[in-house]
């Protein structure tokens, strides 16, 4: 009973991640389940989001006011940091897999993450 209850709380906690584009931290993904589910802790979120970047259906983009921002999109694609307001966007990336495979080397994983500031804070 209690496995088939963490693994429901699992699911929950990764279709929460999947299902935005704001690329969440940990405690935002708590936030938006609190309510509904309020035997829900912050460490069960932390531990599951750990196990999402261990197993590789999660990644962590940035560390933002001291906090981790998480995707849960691992397809190839890059992001935009803005310093000034921490907003982080998705931006495509061409793959590289076919140069590295033809120079001997097995790509596994990409990430490109470009930090500066965004149209929004410039014309401030």
């Amino acid at each position: 009973m209690k496995g088939s209850n963490f693994s429901s709380k699992r699911e929950l906690i990764y279709s929460t991640l999947c299902s935005t584009k704001t690329h969440p931290s940990a405690k935002w993904v708590y936030e938006q389940l609190k309510e509904d589910y309020p035997d829900l802790s912050l460490g069960t979120v932390y531990r599951n989001i750990a196990l999402f970047k261990e197993n590789g259906k999660a990644v962590a983009v940035a560390n933002i006011l001291g906090e981790e921002r998480l995707d849960g999109d691992t397809s190839a694609h890059a992001h935009l940091v803005c310093k000034t307001c921490g907003k982080i966007q998705d931006i495509p990336m061409p793959s590289i897999t076919q140069k590295g495979d033809a120079q001997d080397f097995n790509t596994d994983f990409v990430s490109v993450t470009y930090f500066g500031t965004c149209k929004d804070c410039t014309s401030h």
